[in-house]
């Protein structure tokens, strides 16, 4: 079986151009040869800022580019039409569609609504700090351009948790509804961390929660997704998207496998959860990326023993899906966290040639990031192409130097020519003694990537010596395979 691999389709600043579902249908093809097996798009539906919205301001789930809403009609990446033609696309490359689902929050609402309501303390919202008042809630959405296709649910407060606006005073503050309260099951940064933005979903409405089930059986029919990517999932009640995707599973008798964003640092949060939620979902990695992004930073003083321990990879990859960067992490960006360009080869090879975690390679380290004059990571599609074609087989961790670590495959008879030694430092020149498999003995090895011009031989104990320059990352592969 070949390795699965996630190509996150989009960064933050792409064009307001509506021209990207047909760059994602252009390039399906291009993905699939470099060994991408499934794309995480962004989110389809029409945001509150019309065009120029990314997809988390979500105004109207079941318009896809198709209704004459917030100012236009395509979003910011095309039409429903060319969304469905992009999806076709991928599925007739050989790419699993992996749709963005964003559920925590609603935004530009058509009307304002007299509410009553507490004011709570940003950083403890257990905590009330005004007497109970009324307030001018934008909370009601009719979808005027939809005129009730798909659904006539029309949301009103009493769908929501709380909001984050006062129009009668036109104040910020963070306001919980009169008789609501905020889900239980989410995390407990800020007290209760189940506001983030926007008009917060009352999970505990069961007319909200019909209405989401019925959502989402036309989406998937609608456009055919093969999974999810489920947006803030720390901010959600816990006990939602087992009962979520359980339907959606056993009513279209499909996988539909899923990969959460709980952002936290703490392994532990991550395993909590994992088990809180029946294991529904895989979570990315974000303890592994603050490692890289450490790592990169640290002028050659980082301890490359630690790099996987207290990360969700190192405890369980099982669940685990791998990053580098994401949209979020990018320059500009709120939770921005950019790991450095010169580490960046480092950290692919990391998570695209090792066994563990299912890695998710990001838009900006592909294609770049012209807003910020950001070249595409040297070596990326190598990286990719190491993956699809060598990296397999038995693995043999030498992670046991705080200055050079390497691993090798020693590859399988599924994949002729497969098998593989990967070394990197942070400090100076190095190299490691590690074992690849007798079955290599006399042969010799390259590096794919080109660092280093010199061959190896493999030993007939089946050792090999493999270099690898200072700041570097050595890719070692059969000669002539």
């Amino acid at each position: 079986m070949d390795n699965k691999t996630l190509f996150q389709f989009f960064e933050w600043y792409l064009p307001e151009d509506g021209q990207h579902w047909k760059r994602l249908e252009t390039e399906a093809g291009k993905l699939a040869r470099l060994g991408i097996t499934g794309v995480w798009t962004p989110p389809a539906y029409k945001g509150q800022a019309g065009k120029s919205d990314v997809g988390y301001g979500v105004y109207d789930l079941y318009d896809l580019g198709e209704f004459d809403q917030k100012g236009t009609v395509p979003t910011k990446y095309g039409t429903r039409d060319e969304y469905l033609r992009a999806v076709r696309a991928c599925h007739d490359a050989g790419l699993e569609v992996y749709a963005d689902i964003v559920l925590n929050h609603r935004m530009g609402a058509d009307e304002a609504e007299t509410v009553r309501a507490d004011a709570v303390n940003s950083a403890n919202r257990n905590q009330d700090i005004s007497p109970n008042e009324e307030i001018q809630a934008w909370t009601k959405f009719t979808f005027p351009g939809r005129h009730g296709k798909y659904s006539d649910f029309v949301w009103n407060w009493s769908c929501f948790d709380g909001v984050d606006w006062d129009d009668r005073r036109k104040r910020h503050q963070i306001f919980e509804f009169e008789g609501k309260t905020w889900e239980n099951g989410v995390d407990t940064e800020n007290g209760n961390y189940d506001y983030l933005m926007g008009a917060d979903l009352d999970m505990k409405n069961p007319a909200v929660l019909e209405e989401l089930d019925r959502w989402g059986r036309w989406y998937l029919e609608t456009v055919g997704m093969d999974g999810f990517r489920l947006d803030a999932v720390k901010h959600i009640d816990v006990s939602f998207f087992p009962r979520w995707l359980g339907r959606l599973r056993s009513e279209s008798g499909r996988q539909l496998p899923a990969v959460g964003e709980y952002w936290h640092t703490d392994v532990n949060v991550l395993r909590a959860y994992l088990e809180k939620c029946g294991r529904v979902m895989r979570l990315f990695d974000v303890p592994l990326h603050f490692k890289f992004r450490v790592l990169s930073g640290a002028n050659g003083t980082f301890d490359l023993r630690e790099l996987f321990r207290n990360t969700l990879t190192g405890c369980e990859p099982e669940a685990s899906v791998t990053f580098v960067d994401n949209h979020d992490t990018q320059p500009g960006q709120a939770l921005e966290s950019w790991v450095a360009g010169w580490c960046k080869p480092m950290a692919y090879a990391c998570i695209l040639l090792r066994q563990e975690g299912l890695p998710c390679v990001f838009y900006g380290d592909l294609y770049g990031i012209p807003h910020d004059g950001i070249a595409p990571v040297e070596g990326m599609e190598r990286l990719l192409l190491a993956r699809k074609k060598y990296a397999y087989g038995p693995q043999h961790d030498y992670l046991d130097s705080s200055e050079v670590i390497g691993w090798t495959r020693e590859g399988d008879r599924e994949h002729p020519g497969s098998g593989m030694a990967v070394v990197l430092t942070d400090r100076g020149e190095a190299r490691k003694r590690m074992y690849v498999g007798t079955v290599f003995a006399g042969e010799l090895f390259l590096d794919y990537l080109g660092n280093r011009k010199e061959a190896v031989t493999i030993g007939a104990d089946g050792y090999g010596e493999f270099p690898v320059n200072g700041g570097s990352v050595s890719v070692w592969v059969p000669a002539g395979k």
